[in-house]
Parts: C-alpha cells; sequence; structure tokens
C-alpha cells in the first residue's frame, strides 16, 4: 500500500515554469577621461601688475574658461549617456 502511494506520487503532471524577464538599471563606472585644467592668465601675473594687464589676463581667461566648460560638459554627456546593450 505504501510503495502504491510513492508511485502514484510519481504519476503527477510536472509543474509549469514561468520565465519573466526583468530589465534592471544597473550602475556602470564612467570611463570618460577628465579634461586637463588649463592654466589661467591671471595665475601667473606679477604682483603689482597694471589694471590693464590684469583685464588683458581676465578677458583672456574668459575665452580659456568657456573651453574649459565645454570640454567638461562633452565628459558629462558622454558619461549620461546610456550604455549600449
Amino acid at each position: 500500500m505504501v510503495a502504491g502511494a510513492l508511485l502514484a506520487g510519481c504519476t503527477t503532471a510536472p509543474t509549469r515554469v514561468v520565465v519573466q524577464r526583468v530589465n534592471v538599471a544597473v550602475p556602470v563606472e564612467c570611463q570618460e577621461p577628465v579634461p586637463a585644467r588649463p592654466v589661467m592668465p591671471t595665475d601667473s601675473l606679477q604682483l603689482g601688475a597694471t589694471v590693464d594687464d590684469f583685464t588683458r589676463a581676465a578677458m583672456a581667461e574668459i575665452s580659456r574658461r568657456e573651453g574649459y566648460e565645454g570640454q567638461l560638459l562633452a565628459a558629462l554627456e558622454a558619461c549620461r549617456s546610456p550604455v549600449p546593450s
């Protein structure tokens, strides 16, 4: 009788396994190189520089900083873009 009960358990239909795909965002380290900070013209001004010298250096620095900021923004955007799968 016990053997019959054990054999009856083997005749049941197998259960069906349902596979469901789940997309999970996985953080990935950004490999974009950080642009080197340029030397700023006002950093190299000597003590006692004239107002004209400072103004020229400041105007040149604005242009240089804008270029550097553009490089930083491009690097940041490259890190924020989705990783191709």
